[in-house]
């Protein structure tokens, strides 16, 4: 008897996702990376570039999945409500899990509490962006606060959708150089590109990875970027405090990995412990620097990426506020 009850509590040890049984075999099969957003979106781009060697380190396919919709939402109320067995994590962002806390009336989620914090991936910037070709006389950003303080409200940016960074840093911009112009939202990177592209829109602050090979084939003009120090990538470009005259001004946001709440955390450790040393490779930040213009994270723990991320909902909160921007 008393053995086969010993056996039945072995039996129940593995089958738990929490248990160290369950932590040492980890992993054993595939591991997905959810994001939220459409392929050839900065999300998409970067979380395809870490799978593969994340894949290689953990032993195991590490597979991306898109959910889109909702600005995010519907990947991360699935990945908050997921089983935390270290087989689910999430690519998030500071619209994600910092802004959409104050943009949406509403979750089904809480973006700080229904998350287990694995990694930051990077802080992002974005880039001013108008067309050459179709707004040529566009040459630098004081000419386009001209234009739009001349017509006030004729002028129009598209951003990625209701309250991502890409529409809040129009806000911002709108806000600081004290004229109006129109929002138009689109449902992700892509479509807002070919908007910009097509002459649809007069301009888009987009991020910079997806930016950048459009600046540099000429195809669009970066008028200014919107951090407090010039882009590596792009350091021919101005800040917004250069270019525009808006002194202090910046709007960035950051990328990073999210488990279900309740990963174990010898998971948590590896997961982190991996992805870090992954980021400090020459190669892959070369990539992230060079090509994405993101910068590699300052903080490396789980600790410090809670603490940020507890701040920058703080943060968004004023800057939503201010815009007016919500979405039901």
């Amino acid at each position: 008897m008393m053995r086969r009850r010993a056996l039945l509590a072995l039996a129940s040890a593995m089958a738990l996702p929490g248990t160290a049984l369950a932590q040492n075999v980890w992993p054993s099969r595939p591991i997905t990376i959810m994001g939220g957003f459409p392929n050839g979106s900065g999300v998409d781009i970067y979380a395809r570039k870490l799978a593969e060697p994340l894949s290689r380190a953990l032993g195991v396919p590490v597979v991306v999945d898109n959910r889109t919709g909702a600005g995010g939402n519907i990947a991360s109320d699935h990945v908050a409500k997921a089983r935390p067995d270290g087989y689910l994590f999430l690519f998030g962002t500071a619209g994600t899990h910092a802004i959409n806390a104050s943009l949406y009336r509403t979750l089904p989620f809480d973006p700080f509490q229904d998350v287990t914090h694995v990694a930051l991936l990077g802080d992002v910037p974005n880039v001013l962006t108008v067309n050459p070709e179709k707004r040529p006389q566009y040459r630098t950003c004081q000419d386009l606060i001209a234009a739009a303080r001349a017509r006030p409200g004729a002028l129009n940016y598209a951003s990625t959708g209701n309250g991502a960074s890409t529409h809040l840093a129009g806000a911002q911009f709108a806000a600081a150089a004290n004229i109006e112009i129109t929002h138009i939202p689109y449902r992700g990177q892509p479509g807002a590109m070919g908007a910009l592209l097509a002459g649809d829109v007069d301009l888009f602050f987009n991020q910079t990875g997806p930016a950048i090979a459009a600046i540099r084939q000429g195809q669009v003009r970066g008028l200014a970027v919107t951090t407090r120090d010039r882009v590596p990538a792009l350091p021919e470009i101005p800040t917004v405090e250069e270019a525009c005259g808006l002194p202090g001004f910046e709007s960035s946001t950051w990328y990073a990995l999210f488990a279900p709440p309740g990963l174990p955390e010898p998971i948590q450790r590896r997961m982190n412990a991996e992805v870090n040393r992954i980021i400090a490779e020459p190669e892959f930040r070369r990539w992230l620097i060079e090509t994405q213009g993101i910068t590699p994270p300052a903080a490396t723990t789980p600790e410090a990426f809670r603490e940020i991320h507890r701040r920058d909902i703080e943060r968004w909160r004023e800057v939503v506020r201010r815009s007016g921007a919500t979405v039901d």
